[in-house]
């Protein structure tokens, strides 16, 4: 199984990973052909890239660190709660929230995670360009909880953060969707609009009794950076919450892997990257090593080149051994398909590392 972006797919191929719109409702199943009608209306629709079945090395599957129903049931919560905040008329969009079903669907998130050893997170879901909002906000929520766990915080502790975070991006609801969705460069007034949906989302979070003084300080929070560059207020260092802190960083985290209307999804290796380098800068380092030790550099499915001229493709990642995958190897030295499919670890060949990411294309041609 490998993931490809849809100008890659081709008549024929076979779908390995059924696609959900925001609804949770099946656009495409397991097991599906594609044809090219498929393939159009999935362009249409904005879906980014597709799981499709693959000969190529072993079977393997992408291993959700929730349940496709745990996260189905976020999904539809976080829809519902941010279309009615956008619809309400009168003021009274706190609401609309119900903090107890917010709770229970993060505990239900805590859970199953706390049930889990040795964690580590590949980009698996596919969403559509459509249902971003929603489906940033379960992935922030999950993230972010993975990342307390790893710092041991209580339960208690664990289920504040991901309210928090599965609410953090609720003001946006509230910007003007041709802003919000621009796809060019933002003008200064444009970007001070959309500033505005941190104090939004606390405005409206801090109305809602039940819902504590974390998820609001977080909404308001999200935006601010470790040195002070950040937004509304300019905070810095230690005067930033930490579970705000910790939000920020798996809301970039998830932002720059996602395909947005004015570019594409950065590969998990240049986020992984581009996360690790921003420590003790924009965030602070310690909790972007938490976040980063449970996050694979390269993810399941990726066809990877070796230092040895090797190619092969990662089957998973150990946690701790972010750069270092286990590997199926394809490819030998000389360039030349191996009669026998060889796995490595990369954490145990120190003579071999990983030096390139193919791109899909390139993948389709060496079929």
């Amino acid at each position: 199984m490998r993931k490809l972006p849809l100008e890659c797919l081709r008549p024929g191929m076979v779908v390995a990973r059924s696609i959900f719109d925001a609804e949770g409702r099946v656009l495409l199943n397991k097991g599906v052909i594609l044809k090219p009608y498929y393939i159009q209306r999935l362009r249409e629709l904005g879906i980014p890239g597709v799981y499709v079945a693959d000969d190529m090395g072993p079977e393997w599957e992408v291993e959700d660190v929730v349940s496709e129903a745990t996260r189905l049931k976020a999904l539809k919560l976080v829809k519902e709660i941010m279309e009615g905040v956008k619809g309400e008329k009168r003021g009274n969009q706190a609401a609309l929230i119900e903090p107890e079903r917010v709770r229970e669907v993060v505990e239900s998130i805590v859970q199953e995670l706390l049930s889990r050893k040795g964690i580590m997170v590949n980009l698996a879901d596919i969403r559509a360009l459509d249902d971003y909002t929603f489906a940033h906000s379960v992935n922030v929520c999950i993230l972010a909880v993975i990342t307390g766990i790893t710092l041991k915080y209580p339960r208690a502790s664990l289920i504040q953060l991901g309210m928090g975070a599965l609410l953090h991006d609720i003001g946006k609801i509230l910007i003007p969707a041709e802003v919000l969705n621009k796809p060019g460069p933002l003008t200064p007034e444009e970007y001070n609009i959309v500033c505005r949906h941190a104090e939004l989302g606390f405005e409206i979070l801090s109305k809602q009794e039940g819902l504590g003084k974390i998820a609001p300080l977080v909404a308001w929070e999200h935006h601010e950076r470790y040195n002070g560059s950040g937004y509304p207020r300019g905070l810095k260092g230690e005067d930033i919450h930490e579970f705000a802190a910790i939000t920020a960083i798996v809301d970039e985290y998830d932002a720059l892997t996602a395909d947005r209307v004015y570019r594409k999804a950065y590969p998990a290796h240049e986020a992984y990257e581009m996360l690790a380098a921003a420590g003790n800068f924009r965030h602070d380092y310690r909790l972007v090593k938490a976040f980063l030790s449970n996050v694979a550099a390269y993810s399941v499915g990726t066809m990877v080149e070796l230092n040895t001229g090797e190619v092969g493709i990662v089957l998973r990642t150990s946690p701790g051994q972010s750069h270092k995958p286990q590997v199926c190897l394809l490819y030998g030295r000389e360039g030349k398909p191996l009669k026998a499919k060889i796995e490595i670890d990369l954490a145990q060949e120190l003579d071999r590392w990983v030096v390139r990411v193919l791109p899909p294309q390139e993948k389709v041609e060496k079929r």
